[in-house]
């Protein structure tokens, strides 16, 4: 190997350090494309199914191996299926010149109980003047594919500004409002309907918006009824209804906690020993 690589000339040394290069920023390119989207948390099911194949190969799992590898099959059919959206916008940006010029997006650390009180103070305005409002508070799961389908705001959130977002008949108040962190990200976003509220059920068209987007991510949605001024909150595809100012605050405050990782919980537990 080392007689190999003395062999090679300084313009082959060259073109490899280029290659490589090329094939890491793409890679790193790829990964700011994804980033922000569903396809991270499919991704990372799909490297625990091709993790499980060798591991049931070496615990001679046979049953368990046979079907592993019937489904790796499956997912070499469905991989173009399953990442249909970034694989468009991949296409997209290649054909537009962004694909190697988006700068990369830092994620900063924000005061969410600031982001929450201002959320509450707006929706408990919105509910008194029983104005209809969607409002989606986006966790880990990114919502990129759906903010691209409204308008980009990229503000900092305040009760004023969501308040005015939905005064009716404007151009931003049919759709949904996406927030990530402090930022209102886009506004008169379309998102999906769910499927699972039966037809002639009191559900409008903003209930089942929430109750789609929660199905298909882990984001938080705030729903004011234009008929009744009510407060709901749907989270994973459950709706909570009737809420008061109070009660949604808590709420908002009980999702958003942080949860320490378990190694450092236990490495606090055993100091504190």
């Amino acid at each position: 190997m080392l007689t190999f690589l003395q062999s090679l000339s300084w313009s082959r040394w060259l073109l490899s350090i280029v290659d490589v290069a090329i094939v890491a920023y793409g890679f790193y390119r790829l990964f700011l494309l994804i980033r922000g989207t569903r396809a991270v948390q499919l991704i990372k099911g799909i490297a625990v199914l091709l993790l499980a194949v060798p591991v049931s190969q070496w615990l001679q799992l046979n049953a368990t191996h046979a079907i592993l590898q019937d489904i790796q099959v499956m997912l070499t059919v469905a991989l173009p299926i399953v990442f249909q959206p970034e694989l468009r916008r991949a296409l997209e940006q290649i054909g537009q010149g962004r694909f190697f010029a988006e700068p990369l997006v830092s994620h900063e650390e924000v005061d969410m109980v600031r982001v929450i009180d201002e959320v509450a103070r707006a929706t408990e305005r919105l509910s008194q003047s029983r104005t209809g409002a969607l409002i989606v508070l986006e966790r880990q799961t990114g919502l990129r594919e759906y903010a691209a389908t409204g308008i980009p705001m990229e503000a900092l959130v305040s009760a004023p500004l969501l308040e005015n977002i939905f005064v009716p008949n404007t151009p931003l108040h049919d759709g949904a409002c996406i927030i990530r962190g402090d930022r209102v990200v886009a506004a008169a976003a379309f998102l999906p309907l769910t499927e699972s509220a039966r037809p002639g059920s009191e559900l409008g068209s903003r209930h089942r918006a929430a109750l789609g987007i929660t199905e298909q991510s882990d984001a938080v949605a705030v729903v004011v009824s234009e008929e009744t001024g009510w407060i709901s909150v749907a989270v994973e595809g459950h709706l909570t209804r009737r809420l008061e100012d109070r009660t949604l605050r808590e709420m908002l405050l009980r999702l958003f906690r942080r949860k320490p990782h378990p190694g450092l919980k236990l490495w606090i537990r055993g100091a504190g020993r």
